[in-house]
């Protein structure tokens, strides 16, 4: 027969081994999720470079408009 010390030192054994478990892919899912967020900056565009790229994009359309508006006026 079993005696409950043995019963004991298996069931603490296993939930040692489950938790450690767990927590090894919990801290493996945040080195990833660190990976992820460090190469942000290197995959998207910071809202301030874009609005400042836009806001060239829509300077060069103004000055083609205000070409074209010139050329319009001479025909």
């Amino acid at each position: 027969m079993m005696d409950t010390q043995y019963l004991f030192n298996v069931a603490v054994s296993i939930a040692g081994f489950l938790g450690g478990w767990v927590l090894n892919n919990i801290y493996q899912t945040l080195r990833v999720l660190d990976k992820d967020v460090r190469q942000m900056p290197l995959n998207y565009v910071a809202k301030d470079d874009y609005r400042r790229d836009i806001d060239e994009v829509k300077e060069i359309c103004r000055q083609i408009f205000a070409k074209l508006d010139h050329k319009a006026d001479k025909l």
